[in-house]
């Protein structure tokens, strides 16, 4: 009886051999696909396997004849080329948003893409020295939570945590939760990456305006079925704008700034945002550039660690805070 039952489902095995035993490097004739079956409890004869490639064919698998010495049988055009599955499997074995455990599954879902020889080459995985992965498990639930928000148009809640120490154990760490630990309500427009971190960015009422939340600092998410907004009372957002005008995912006061920038600069400039650039005017060796930016520390310090390279032309608030900011470093030094 169970002979019966997996002839029925011969060709489905068929095709099963094919996408795991076989690549363009790796070939199986007749009388091998026949003992393949056989491991599934399936009796094949030769003629029969002739129709049933044909029938596989038909359906879409691109099963290429090749013969020289031996005429053999081989899977070529897959729906993921290999170097395609090697970048996936370094993205992912070298994120430190997901954790060594989540990395793990995921690559093994991406070597089940390939055959089982070009899979042994994926497991030659990237490993940057040192590298710290995340330990937040529920980061991958949160991202889904996140996304079905996004669709369903409506609000989350959370908690919100930061770390510090634990000074009652010695060098050890602890979460501290942020408004002791009373849940965030938020209405998420976007998903962004940013440092190797994701971010949830969405209307915070309590600021009247968009927030950048951690994803991994996030823990009991919910979607709140019967949110408190409508998307049509909210601010409207564009993602690709937002982030070319945040700095390292810090929330803060929209502004038009204009900044004098070295030419040796042009690339870092098309790079954050974007060639259609406009440049107001060229002074000798340096340009002008006028751009609408969240005003943030990070972007105060970006501005810094090209040194005088990059100057603040206006608004004259953030001038002065830059100079404040800096006096505030050099006076520490002083005292040395």
């Amino acid at each position: 009886m169970a002979m019966v039952k997996n002839q029925k489902l011969k060709l489905l095995y068929l095709m099963k051999i094919f996408l795991k035993k076989t690549d363009d490097e790796h070939m199986l004739t007749i009388p091998q696909l026949i003992e393949e079956l056989k491991g599934y409890g399936v009796s094949a004869e030769r003629k029969s396997l002739y129709g049933d490639i044909e029938a596989l064919r038909s359906f879409g698998l691109d099963i290429v004849r090749c013969k020289s010495k031996t005429t053999g049988y081989f899977v070529a055009g897959r729906t993921f080329e290999l170097p395609e599955l090697k970048i996936l499997a370094d993205a992912v074995a070298s994120s430190r948003f997901l954790t060594e455990k989540k990395s793990a599954q995921l690559i093994g879902k991406i070597e089940s893409l390939a055959s089982e020889p070009q899979a042994k080459s994926l497991q030659r995985q990237i490993y940057v020295r040192g590298r710290v992965k995340n330990q937040n498990e529920k980061i991958y639930y949160n991202v889904d939570t996140i996304n079905q928000a996004i669709a369903q148009k409506k609000p989350v809640s959370f908690r919100y945590f930061e770390y510090c120490i634990d000074w009652q154990h010695a060098r050890h760490w602890k979460k501290r939760y942020r408004r002791n630990g009373q849940k965030y309500h938020a209405f998420p427009y976007a998903l962004l990456w940013d440092s190797e971190n994701y971010y949830m960015t969405a209307y915070y009422e309590k600021y009247g305006g968009l927030s950048n939340f951690r994803v991994d600092k996030m823990d009991r998410m919910e979607i709140i079925e019967n949110g408190d907004y409508e998307r049509s009372d909210l601010p409207s957002f564009d993602a690709a704008e937002y982030s070319k005008e945040i700095f390292g995912m810090h929330s803060g006061k929209e502004e038009n700034v204009t900044l004098r920038v070295d030419n040796s600069l042009i690339g870092v400039v098309l790079d954050r945002f974007g060639e259609e650039t406009e440049i107001s005017r060229a002074v000798g060796s340096s340009f002008y550039i006028r751009v609408k930016v969240i005003v943030s520390p990070m972007l105060l310090s970006r501005i810094f660690e090209f040194g005088g390279r990059v100057e603040i032309v206006e608004p004259k608030s953030l001038i002065e805070e830059y100079s404040r900011l800096v006096e505030e470093s050099l006076s520490r030094y002083r005292q040395v």
